[in-house]
């Protein structure tokens, strides 16, 4: 575990180093093909580095938090677009920008869709909550010979779910320390609230990853297909292009957890998802539109959330499974919570 926190102190030295460059060097370079250039050793970096963390519960996070959200950033940067263009003044906010899964702003404003600013103090109490039914769940695991198959399958769902939002409450922290002045949108809005595909993962799942990819890949699919099938459709290949790059971004997660020859279950997960939204965008440009049928909030709910969580068990968990990452993720937990016993009783 001593090993594990020493390479993630130099991931993030690599990555502030990194960044620095970007900040003050190429910042400075033209924008267009030269300054793309000039980040792009940066962007190859930024790809490697999270294989440095060997632990699931630290390298996963990290490939988002590096491998992804950077990554993208910085290409629409090498246009003067996107979060990271005009640079801040500050380097730190410049950081955050970068790497966080938030929506940074700098000035109080009021945040849109309902959302509410996130305060040190609730992060605090959240990442609390989350730590103990955390380790509620690794103290069940040492009875999981009992369980059934799709106790344990919930159990594994619940478990990545809470890593997830650990992830993001212990992320927001930092950025409200030591910059009180900056507020950060919540990156999820009530996903169980969805009431269709394209609500679910356009408005309420994973916002900043759903902001990252209309930038950079669905808008400009979309302006392209505008030009050559017209306005009405253009949407339908952009959708589904979105779709396929986030499969091989959580190709690349997965392969990152299982460090085994890609199955490519996951992306053929994101594909189906972008082909079900695109048969959504039909109907209801067909049916919808014109006034000729339209499901109730009451069933379109239900029916959303039962595709998706139905797909996700057989195309998502199946690889996990098979190469035994729940076992990996079992050790880890119980090593986890040895060493802050230990830490503990040091102190």
């Amino acid at each position: 575990m001593e090993g594990e926190l020493k390479n993630l102190v130099m991931t993030w030295f690599l990555t502030t180093l990194s960044l620095y460059y970007c900040y003050h060097f190429s910042a400075k370079i033209s924008k267009g093909l030269t300054r793309l250039v000039s980040i792009f050793p940066v962007l190859i970096l930024l790809s490697v580095l999270p294989f440095n963390l060997h632990t699931f519960h630290l390298g996963a996070p990290h490939v988002l938090l590096l491998s992804w959200l950077p990554n993208f950033r910085l290409l629409l940067f090498a246009f003067d677009q996107g979060p990271l263009s005009p640079p801040s003044p500050k380097f730190l906010l410049f950081v955050l920008a970068a790497c966080s899964p938030y929506k940074i702003k700098e000035k109080s404003v009021k945040i849109k869709n309902g959302g509410t600013p996130f305060q040190v103090p609730s992060l605090i109490l959240e990442a609390a909550n989350q730590i103990a039914l955390l380790v509620f769940l690794f103290c069940s695991y040492n009875f999981k010979q009992y369980f059934h198959s799709h106790v344990l399958l919930i159990l594994y769902f619940l478990h990545t779910y809470l890593s997830i939002q650990l992830s993001l409450a212990v992320a927001a922290i930092p950025a409200q320390i030591l910059l009180p002045g900056v507020e950060l949108e919540p990156q999820f809005k009530t996903p169980i609230r969805a009431t269709s595909l394209q609500d679910f993962w356009g408005r309420r799942w994973n916002l900043r990853v759903s902001d990252t990819l209309r930038s950079t890949i669905y808008n400009p699919i979309k302006t392209l297909s505008t030009r050559i099938i017209g306005p009405r459709w253009a949407s339908l290949p952009a959708v589904l292009a979105t779709f396929v790059t986030s499969g091989l971004m959580h190709e690349l997660l997965y392969y990152h957890i299982i460090r085994e020859t890609p199955t490519w279950e996951i992306t053929w997960f994101f594909v189906l998802q972008g082909i079900f939204i695109d048969i959504e965008i039909f109907l209801k440009k067909k049916l919808v539109a014109t006034g000729k049928f339209k499901l109730h909030e009451a069933i379109s709910g239900p029916l959303t959330l039962s595709i998706i969580t139905l797909t996700a068990v057989w195309l998502c968990f199946t690889p996990l499974l098979r190469n035994g990452v729940d076992e990996k993720i079992i050790h880890e937990s119980i090593v986890i919570v040895d060493f802050f016993k230990g830490s503990a009783k040091v102190l």
